[in-house]
């Protein structure tokens, strides 16, 4: 019998919505390479999405969203070593094609590891206090978009 997802606290919905748009900087980095994009442009658009949108994403779950577990609590520990992971991808210069492809790929695993198992768990933990504070601090900016070189398109 298959378990019905758990809803997600209106305190923990902005970062979901995040977690799509990383979910689509996957999707547009596969889209580019199965259109014959040069690595070149990818990596653009890959690295204003990290600087935009992935640095304050990172930091907001750091700060305030996995405290709420212990520090060497394993889902957390997994989750930082993820979000190092990332960024040391992301700072890599040499080959586009293979960072890029290694960053889709681990950026896809990591935002499904938050969404499946991470967050239900801080969830489950979290205090309604804590639910509130984190929606106090942390509320839904319309996303924008990087669109002068749409190559998925």
């Amino acid at each position: 019998m298959q378990q019905k997802p758990q809803k997600r606290h209106k305190a923990l919905q902005p970062l979901s919505r995040e977690h799509h748009f990383g979910l689509l900087l996957s999707w547009k980095i596969r889209s580019g390479f199965s259109k014959n994009i040069a690595p070149e442009r990818i990596r653009i658009y890959a690295n204003w999405f990290y600087e935009n949108h992935l640095i304050p994403h990172f930091e907001m779950e750091e700060t305030h969203i996995f405290p709420i577990l212990e520090e060497n609590h394993e889902l957390i520990k997994k989750a930082l070593a993820d979000h190092k992971r990332i960024k040391q991808l992301f700072a890599e210069t040499a080959n586009d094609t293979k960072t890029l492809s290694k960053i889709e790929q681990e950026l896809d695993q990591h935002i499904r590891f938050e969404e499946r198992i991470l967050f239900p768990e801080i969830q489950n933990i979290a205090t309604e206090e804590e639910l509130l504070q984190i929606e106090k601090i942390h509320q839904t900016e319309a996303f924008e978009d990087k669109i002068d070189d749409e190559f998925w398109r």
